[in-house]
């Protein structure tokens, strides 16, 4: 089976960008033995060669991949609510707080990780973590607020 070499003039499939779809078209110019512009056979509108979508071909299932899907028998697990998760976390530590040991909450203070704090406005709470520079994050009963300290 030959090819015949294109040329300007000679009939092509391309996708036309105006009726959306792979239509003939006719050949108005190619570089260097490449199709650049072409006009529509169907609504004459001249634009760049867009050539036809190739088929792709269907690729082969990994096996590994398969075989675990289908032998694994346990549903799905949701991933808990990061907001729920430190409601639980409060509540399981609200029981051990001694409020006599919690120390009043200033910017300037100086905290220690799993110490109380007592916020004006959030109220009791638990340092997590001292974070550089002058933050922390304490763990109240709304969830965790990022404070400023020393």
């Amino acid at each position: 089976m030959s090819t015949k070499k294109l040329s300007a003039g000679d009939i092509i499939e391309s996708r036309c960008t105006k009726c959306r779809e792979v239509l003939n078209h006719r050949i108005v110019a190619m570089v260097e033995g490449k199709v650049v512009r072409v006009e529509c056979n169907t609504c004459n509108g001249v634009h760049n060669y867009y050539p036809p979508p190739t088929a792709k071909e269907a690729k082969a299932p990994r096996a590994t991949a398969t075989k675990a899907r289908a032998t694994s028998a346990t549903p799905r697990v949701s991933r808990k609510d990061p907001v729920e998760a430190e409601r639980e976390e409060w509540a399981s530590l609200n029981p051990t707080f001694d409020l006599d040991k919690a120390l009043p909450y200033a910017m300037d203070g100086r905290f220690q990780v799993k110490k109380l704090v007592l916020h004006p406005s959030f109220g009791i709470g638990i340092v997590k973590a001292v974070i550089v520079p002058n933050k922390m994050q304490v763990l109240f009963q709304d969830g965790v607020k990022l404070l400023r300290c020393q």
